[in-house]
């Protein structure tokens, strides 16, 4: 049996984790300060899937980290999920998104270090390493963005530059950077995923992270939405499943893996804008979100779009889930669980 710890563990992507190794028999050990509203709600569904730990800790905490490590010496796999993951939020209090992402990473990273080196650590990071990519030719089209450059045309890889724009993009940056330097230097096995737009079931989305899920959310509250920006910016948007396969096939090839860092979403054929996917949303619903625009946010990027071809060589693995498929199923998702929503989503608006 494979023994798991998974920071962040009551999380969007820490319980679908949790979900996928539970169902498989493995013992999961659930590690979240629970500082996000609702997230009790995915503790109490996992509960009826199998049998775990929760440790209500965070992070931050190096003593209680290292003790932790030291005392479950055992653990075969880490999953990293717990952060502050909002730009916002990292310009309003950069100190609190300083020591969540950095810190926080670094005492797993030294408890790792001393207590659990062979264990493999696999690290959630984010397409903001590289910045607000404003050095990139874009063409502005109708309703999106596009690159301009023929080179762009599997999207961006991960010999991009590192530019890292806003508090966030800074914080998880260097805590990526830590995390590979980690396997150069101590030998750990790491694996580091730059994430674009990850999005399922389970998902809560709030104004700030998880604009697919938002937008779903406040078209079935028949609320409005603002729009920061054009609306036309672009992201590749990848299904929980798909990342969790690529997180499980990472892990079964760590002789391949380990040491690497790989960019990860959904790809061209995965990818849209804001406004299209409002003109989805409408097709699906026969309903029209009500929206306005605002000023652009720090270190938006106007497209990005993930090359997926080293993590396609490596593994073998591509994504299966295609974005209609997927923004149906979290459309039904969340009308299904509307008012637990509601009652969060409201409280936090």
């Amino acid at each position: 049996m494979t023994k798991i710890l998974i920071t962040g563990g009551a999380g969007f992507i820490g319980s679908n984790i949790a979900k996928f190794y539970l169902e498989r028999g493995n013992e999961v050990i659930i590690l979240d300060n629970l500082s996000r509203k609702g997230v009790e709600y995915n503790l109490e569904w996992l509960r009826n899937i199998g049998n775990f730990d929760f440790i209500k800790a965070d992070v931050r905490d190096k003593k209680f980290m290292e003790e932790l490590l030291r005392d479950n010496n055992d653990i075969d796999i880490i999953f990293h999920e717990a952060a502050q993951v909002a730009v916002t939020t990292s310009v309003q209090d950069p100190v609190l998104d300083f020591e969540t992402n950095v810190v926080g990473t670094f005492n797993i990273l030294e408890s790792m270090r001393k207590h659990l080196k062979k264990a493999i650590l696999v690290y959630a990071s984010t397409n903001k390493v590289y910045g607000d990519l404003s050095y990139l030719n874009i063409i502005e089209k109708e309703k999106r963005y596009e690159f301009e450059d023929n080179r762009y045309k599997y999207g961006l890889g991960e010999d991009i530059n590192l530019d890292f724009h806003s508090p966030y993009g800074c914080s998880k940056g260097s805590a990526d950077q830590y995390v590979r330097d980690y396997h150069r230097i101590y030998g750990l096995k790491t694996i580091v995923f730059r994430q674009s737009c990850i999005y399922g079931t389970r998902q809560i989305g709030l104004e700030d992270q998880g604009w697919v899920a938002w937008f779903i959310i406040r078209l079935i509250l028949n609320k409005p939405v603002s729009i920061y920006g054009t609306g036309k910016q672009v992201r590749d948007i990848l299904f929980i499943d798909d990342l969790l396969e690529a997180y499980d096939l990472a892990i079964k090839n760590i002789n391949i893996t380990q040491g690497k860092i790989y960019n990860i979403g959904g790809g061209y054929e995965n990818s849209l804008s804001l406004l299209e996917l409002i003109d989805l949303l409408k097709e699906l619903s026969h309903k029209d979100l009500d929206y306005d625009f605002s000023d652009w946010r720090p270190g938006d990027q106007k497209i990005f779009i993930s090359d997926n071809t080293l993590i396609k060589g490596d593994l073998k693995w591509e994504p299966k889930i295609n974005y209609r498929s997927g923004i149906e199923k979290i459309y039904h998702w969340i009308l299904e669980n509307k008012d637990f929503i509601s009652s969060i989503v409201e409280n936090n608006v």
